[in-house]
C-alpha cells in the first residue's frame, strides 16, 4: 500500500524542530547573536537568517505580550546607547488570532516581566508602540492611526521611544506620540514574535532590517506635535493626527465627536477618529493662543487673541461654527480657562498692576470680580462640574501647587502638596478626577519641550497615579480636555526628531 504524506501539523512540528535546533547551534543570525524564548511558551519557537535574501524568518508562540509578562521568541543581540531598528514585517499564512504579534523591540533582559518596549503589527493590521516602563509593570500602548503598514522602525533616542511607520512601500513617517523609558546599559535590541495562541506558534519575516547603534543626531532636527487621547481606565494612548507644525491645547466638543486645537494663531477642529482639520473662521482673531474653550451647551467658542496693535491678550466669544468675534475684556492681557456650568460666567487669569490673579466676568462682557489676591502667581482656573469651586494653580505656598477656592473666591484651599510643579488642574466632568500637569519641582514657569506628566488626582480619596509620561508643557493640556462621558483625556505631546 503507497505510503500516505504526513500531516501538515506533523510537517510543521518537523520543521520547527529542525531551525529550533538550528537557531540553538550557532547559526547565522545576521544582525543579532542568539534567538531565545522568553516567557517559556508552551510550543518552543525558531528563528533562521537567509543570508542570500537578507531576511529573518521568526516563528514564535505564546499567549500574549501584554499586562505584566510577555511570552515570545526573540532574536537579540546587547547594546548601549541610543539605537534605531527598521524592517520590513510580514506575517506567513491567515493565522488563527487577529492579535498575532510581528515586533521590533528592545528590552531591558530576557525575563518575562521585563521593561521593554515595541514597534508591534498585530495580525489584523493593528500597530501600536507598546512599552512596560518599569519591571513587572502593567504594559501600554500608543496605537497609530495607520493599520497595516508595511515598514516599521524603533527608535530609542535618551529617555525618549518612538515608532515611524511607512504606508504601501513608501517612506517612513513619524506614527507620533512617544513616551519615557529609562533602560539601564546594555540592554537587549531585537525581532519578536507572540503567537497570541500558545498552542498554534506563528511566523513572520522580516526584511531588509537595518539595526543602527548610536546613530548621529539629525542636524536639522524638527518639532513634531502629536494630538493624543488617553483612556482612563487602561492609560492607552491613541494618535489622532501629527503635524510637524506646533499645535496646543485641545478642547473635547460636548457631543464627543470633535476636537478643538489652536496652531498657527488660527482654531482647527478634527473628527476625534481621526482625518484632517479644518479652521474655524475666527475673523480679524488670528493670533489665538493656547487658552480656548467651548460652552456648556456647544453652542459658543471663547478664545484668547493678541491680534490687537498692543498685541496683549484678550478674550472673545463667537458661534462655535466661526463668525465675528466679539469681546469679552476690555483689559489686556486676559487668558481664559474655564466657563461655569450654567454657561453664564467666563474665568480666567489675567495681570493687572504687575500680579497674576484669578478674575471672572459675565459671558455678554462687564465688570470683572478679582477672586484671588495673594502674591504671586494665580493661573489655570477650571470650575467643578457642580459650579460650586473653581481650581486654580498657585505659587502663594512652596512652589506651584493646585488650590481650591468657592466659585465667589472665598475659602482657599489647598489641594496637592507634593515635591512636584503642578499646572492646569481640570476637573472630570462626572467630578471624580482632577486632572494635573506636572514638571520637575526645580521648573519654573510652564514652558515647552519639557518632561512632564499627566497626573490623575481621585477627588474622593486625594490619591494620585500618573495617567502618562511624555515630553511636553506649555500646550499639552492648558485648557479643559476632558471628554464628556469623563473616560478619555485629550492632551498634545512633542517630539524633537
Amino acid at each position: 500500500m503507497q505510503d500516505m504524506p504526513p500531516s501538515p501539523r506533523l510537517a510543521l512540528a518537523c520543521f520547527l524542530a529542525l531551525i529550533f535546533a538550528a537557531s540553538l547551534s550557532g547559526a547565522d543570525l545576521g544582525e543579532f547573536s542568539r534567538a531565545t524564548d522568553v516567557g517559556e511558551p508552551k510550543r518552543g519557537g525558531a528563528a533562521v537568517f537567509d543570508t542570500a535574501q537578507a531576511r529573518y524568518r521568526v516563528t514564535g508562540g505564546g499567549k500574549n505580550m501584554w499586562f505584566t509578562n510577555d511570552a515570545l521568541h526573540f532574536v537579540w543581540k546587547q547594546v548601549s546607547g541610543d539605537v534605531t531598528l527598521s524592517a520590513d514585517i510580514t506575517f506567513e499564512g491567515k493565522g488563527l488570532d487577529p492579535h498575532r504579534k510581528a515586533c521590533l523591540l528592545v528590552r531591558q533582559s530576557l525575563d518575562s516581566d521585563s521593561a521593554y518596549a515595541d514597534a508591534a503589527l498585530h495580525g489584523d493590521g493593528l500597530t501600536s508602540l507598546q512599552y512596560r516602563e518599569t519591571t513587572g509593570a502593567m504594559t501600554r500602548e500608543i496605537q497609530s492611526a495607520v493599520k497595516g503598514p508595511t515598514r516599521l522602525r524603533l527608535e530609542k533616542r535618551g529617555r525618549y521611544v518612538s515608532m515611524s511607520i511607512a504606508r504601501n512601500g513608501g517612506e517612513l513617517e513619524p506614527a507620533g506620540g512617544s513616551f519615557r523609558l529609562e533602560l539601564d546599559e546594555p540592554f537587549y535590541v531585537g525581532l519578536g514574535v507572540c503567537a497570541h495562541n500558545d498552542d498554534a506558534p506563528e511566523t513572520a519575516v522580516f526584511s531588509k532590517v537595518e539595526l543602527t547603534v548610536n546613530p548621529p543626531p539629525n542636524p536639522t532636527p524638527r518639532l513634531l506635535s502629536t494630538l493624543e487621547t488617553v483612556v482612563i481606565a487602561s492609560k492607552d494612548r491613541r494618535v489622532v493626527w501629527w503635524t510637524t507644525n506646533k499645535i496646543e491645547a485641545p478642547n473635547w466638543s460636548p457631543d464627543g465627536v470633535s476636537l478643538l486645537f489652536n496652531g498657527q494663531g488660527r482654531i482647527h477642529r478634527i473628527p476625534v477618529a481621526g482625518g484632517e482639520p479644518q479652521p474655524i473662521a475666527t475673523g480679524f482673531a488670528v493670533r489665538c493662543n493656547s487658552d480656548h474653550g467651548i460652552s456648556p451647551d456647544g453652542t459658543q467658542l471663547v478664545i484668547s487673541d493678541q491680534s490687537q496693535g498692543d498685541r496683549r491678550s484678550r478674550i472673545y466669544t463667537l458661534p462655535i461654527a466661526g463668525g465675528v468675534p466679539k469681546l469679552v475684556t476690555q483689559q489686556a492681557p486676559s487668558y481664559w480657562h474655564g466657563w461655569s456650568p450654567d454657561g453664564k460666567t467666563l474665568a480666567y487669569s489675567a495681570e493687572r498692576n504687575g500680579e497674576f490673579d484669578i478674575y471672572t466676568t459675565p459671558v455678554g462682557g462687564g465688570r470683572e470680580t478679582r477672586l484671588t489676591t495673594s502674591r504671586g502667581l494665580d493661573d489655570g482656573p477650571d470650575y467643578s462640574p457642580d459650579g460650586q469651586f473653581i481650581y486654580f494653580n498657585s505659587e502663594r505656598s512652596d512652589g506651584m501647587q493646585v488650590w481650591r477656592i468657592d466659585a465667589d473666591g472665598s475659602n482657599p484651599t489647598q489641594i496637592t502638596r507634593d515635591e512636584a510643579s503642578n499646572w492646569f488642574p481640570h476637573p472630570s466632568p462626572d467630578g471624580k478626577w482632577l486632572l494635573i500637569l506636572t514638571y520637575a519641582r526645580e521648573v519654573t514657569g510652564h514652558p515647552e519641550n519639557k518632561d512632564v506628566s499627566l497626573r490623575l488626582l481621585d477627588l474622593a480619596t486625594g490619591r494620585i497615579e500618573v495617567l502618562a509620561t511624555l515630553f511636553g508643557g506649555q500646550g499639552t493640556i492648558n485648557v479643559p480636555c476632558w471628554s464628556p462621558d469623563s473616560k478619555r483625556v485629550a492632551f498634545v505631546s512633542y517630539q524633537t526628531r
